[in-house]
């Protein structure tokens, strides 16, 4: 009966309901809580991030700031060039013939007049003696002209009494007025002969002269058979050796001396130069140098300079400026100037390269700021400057950022020559933000000093600066 009892199946029902509705009611309070944890959190965030942006506004941020100050009234400028002699040359033959002998090799010290090498010129010794077989000839060709001119005065002499005779016997009609005439034409011959006789006498004497003259130049030229040190020095290079064919074009050619003509085995043999030697003077050298337009003025000769070599580490070598190009070249807008250095020990070699440290005096020094502290923008150059806050702040610590224009002159590294734009006094900020504004309150703090000695070291040793915080003039 109970299959058909209505009632007995909706009593069996309702448990079923229950817990339905039961679950429902929990995962409905479980999204509540959820929701109310998750708004809370939100809430809590949005109202810390209220807070840190009120913060940010309100708070002053601090950034580093640096003194600048006056660079030194001299400055060390260093400058590379090449160490070179103070007098070098280099030997050419002037007569042409084989290398009979050299007496000197690199490296050798020679005095001026040394003998160093002797060229046979058997073609110039055979026209020397043509010459003085010219010369010989010429003089006594010039005997002869003397001698026919000494005859043909005698002859005039006679002719002279003569024509005076005639002339008395004519006067006393001994003789016809006919006689007297042939003897006076006889006598103005003879005069006549005797003047080209002199002529010829001239002529003659002028041959002997030429012959001679070609004579001591072919012994001229025979002397320079004799190759001779023009200074003391040393020989730095030596091109040629025995058996070289030497001409005084300008030209020789020969066995190749290895390492010294340049040519290697199986190469050119030819020394078209026709140097033969090349001899220095190194007991003092010198060294070119291009000084910049900038410092150009403030150099003039007889200032002092330091010499530094890399392969003598430590050691300076004392210069002196001797002479300047007094011109300035246009395309790199350089100064030329010498410094002669002295090296009576000869250890500083031609050809090295070595570095010269100059002392120039500046007029006018420019301002030094810390490189970091340039802002590079679209309108050029600038840096950020501490300038007395707005009467409205109540923190006496508080600055405002005013931006200047500079122009700069030389980058050391770690700092900067400023030319233009401050007076020298300002602190300016180094390594500045994006807060760092037109108009913005900063706190400023001391930035950190740059080592002594370092890379990026002002010149003339000016590297430290103030310890104490910013101030304001």
């Amino acid at each position: 009966m109970s299959d058909h009892n209505p009632h007995a199946r909706e009593n069996v029902g309702h448990p079923e309901r229950r817990s339905l509705v039961l679950i429902g009611v929990v995962i409905v309070l479980i999204f509540a809580a959820l929701l109310v944890t998750g708004y809370a959190q939100h809430s809590s965030r949005a109202h810390a991030a209220d807070e840190v942006a009120k913060k940010e506004r309100t708070e002053v941020p601090t950034v580093l700031v640096a003194p600048a100050r006056r660079a030194p009234a001299v400055t060390d400028l260093l400058l590379p060039g090449d160490i070179t002699p103070l007098v070098e040359a280099s030997i050419y033959a002037r007569s042409s013939g084989y290398l009979q002998r050299r007496f000197v090799d690199i490296g050798d010290h020679v005095r001026a007049g040394q003998l160093l090498a002797i060229v046979e010129a058997p073609d110039l010794d055979q026209q020397v003696a043509q010459g003085r077989a010219a010369v010989a000839q010429s003089e006594q060709q010039l005997s002869q002209a003397q001698a026919q001119l000494d005859q043909q005065k005698a002859q005039r002499d006679l002719q002279r009494i003569t024509r005076d005779r005639y002339a008395i016997l004519v006067k006393k009609g001994a003789l016809s007025r006919q006689d007297g005439d042939n003897q006076e034409t006889a006598y103005q011959t003879s005069e006549a002969t005797v003047g080209a006789n002199v002529a010829s006498v001239q002529a003659a004497q002028e041959n002997v002269r030429a012959a001679r003259a070609s004579l001591d130049r072919l012994l001229a030229l025979q002397g320079f058979e004799k190759i001779v040190a023009p200074f003391d020095g040393i020989i730095t290079a030596r091109l040629v050796d025995q058996g070289y064919l030497i001409s005084a074009s300008g030209a020789s050619s020969g066995p190749a001396p290895l390492g010294f003509g340049g040519n290697t085995p199986g190469g050119s043999q030819n020394n078209t130069g026709g140097q033969l030697f090349r001899i220095a003077q190194i007991g003092t050298v010198r060294i070119l140098i291009n000084v910049p337009q900038s410092e150009a003025p403030g150099l003039h000769p007889g200032q002092s300079a330091d010499v530094l070599v890399q392969e003598f580490p430590g050691k300076v070598f004392p210069g002196r400026i001797t002479r300047t190009a007094s011109s300035l070249d246009i395309n790199s807008r350089t100064l030329l100037a010498e410094v002669d250095v002295p090296n009576p020990q000869a250890i500083l070699l031609p050809g090295m390269y070595a570095q010269v440290r100059l002392h120039i005096p500046r007029t006018a020094p420019p301002i030094l700021i810390p490189g970091d502290a340039i802002i590079a923008g679209p309108e050029g150059l600038s840096v950020a400057v501490l300038t007395q806050p707005p009467k409205s702040a109540e923190d006496s610590s508080v600055r405002q950022i005013r931006i200047e224009r500079i122009e700069v002159g030389r980058d050391y590294g770690a700092q900067t020559e400023v030319v233009q734009g401050l007076a020298g006094w300002e602190y300016v900020v180094v390594n500045p933000s994006d807060v760092v504004h037109e108009g913005a309150l900063v706190r400023p703090a001391a930035a950190p000093k740059p080592l002594a000695g370092s890379p990026g070291a002002a010149p003339g040793g000016a590297n430290s600066q103030k310890a104490s915080g910013p101030a304001q003039k």
